[in-house]
């Protein structure tokens, strides 16, 4: 059993969750460019109703991306920040695998293609399977990619497509996937809650870094364009 403090900010949603031994608390919240603002707040809220010092915890957890560029950012630093001032260490999430997890347990179905809008055309993209356990397992090496050529396993079983990606891209993505798809949700976001289960089957296995070794993954290798 364990005790997570969880923290996603990757994408437009901004949310954190406390995990105790298996019961979820969260906060959530869509507020796009106020993840600064929101995400303390949110995190002392959780303790406050929990009755918690953070320093009871077991460890951090955060989605490390891929994503916004500023988001993935601000939940690097947040949980670098709590993880070292309590002497705990960190458990990194894929945001991916966040919103492919929010997805199986939306769906009946036994896969999930998770697809968030990348801008400049693309998308970051990953395809899991549902473990024995419940959690997301991916199938592929996560990508960002053009939409038209997104990776699909041979092995992929028919699928919900969740994610931003289908809001921009579905008709694309719709054409790779083919049969396989069934269903998709463009509007679904990744949540800490996601991020919190992940990271706790993460934490039983000893997959955790030190606070300062907790950084965010972008994907793309050149996340910011400078004039020329």
């Amino acid at each position: 059993m364990s005790r997570l403090l969880a923290i996603e900010t990757a994408t437009e949603a901004c949310s954190a969750a406390l995990y105790l031994d298996g019961q979820m608390l969260e906060r959530f919240q869509v507020a796009p460019r106020r993840h600064a603002e929101l995400l303390l707040p949110m995190l002392d809220a959780l303790l406050a109703e929990a009755g918690l010092d953070v320093r009871a915890l077991d460890a951090v957890a955060f989605g490390r991306g891929p994503g916004a560029f500023t988001g993935v950012r601000i939940a690097a630093a947040a949980a670098q920040g709590i993880a070292l001032g309590a002497g705990l260490p960190v458990v990194p999430v894929s945001t991916l695998a966040a919103l492919a997890q929010g997805g199986l347990e939306a769906t009946s179905l036994a896969a999930v293609a998770a697809a968030s809008d990348a801008r400049m055309g693309e998308v970051y993209w990953c395809c899991y399977r549902r473990g024995e356990d419940g959690l997301a397992e991916p199938l592929q090496d996560e990508c960002v990619i053009a939409p038209e050529q997104v990776p699909v396993p041979a092995d992929l079983p028919p699928c919900a497509g969740v994610g931003s990606g289908f809001a921009t891209h579905g008709e694309a993505l719709a054409r790779r996937l083919g049969e396989r798809l069934r269903a998709t949700d463009p509007q679904a976001l990744p949540h800490a809650a996601a991020v919190a289960r992940l990271a706790a089957a993460a934490l039983a296995r000893g997959e955790t870094v030190p606070p300062a070794e907790a950084l965010p993954v972008y994907l793309r290798d050149q996340v910011i364009q400078h004039p020329r």
